[in-house]
């Protein structure tokens, strides 16, 4: 009697039905596109990094002022 209402509760909760580890297409692709979007991520906190460790490198030398003739700005400014 102690067996058979074991058994049976065992199969109504679920623990003793076969439980398949094999993923679905749905989650491989759901998890392969998790870690490109943790490796887009590391990338980008690479770059910030970097960026705050030395700013004026990404900087480009000459300005926008460089390439505009001098009576141009002149009347801008005025």
């Amino acid at each position: 009697m102690a067996e058979e209402l074991l058994s049976s509760t065992l199969s109504a909760s679920g623990a003793a039905l076969p439980v398949s580890s094999s993923l679905t297409l749905e989650q491989k692709a759901a998890f392969v596109f998790v870690f490109l979007l943790f490796i887009f991520l590391g990338l980008l906190i690479v770059r910030c990094f970097r960026i705050l460790l030395d700013p004026y490198r990404s900087m480009p030398s000459s300005t926008w002022t460089d390439y505009m003739e001098k009576e141009t700005f002149d009347y801008r400014i005025a």
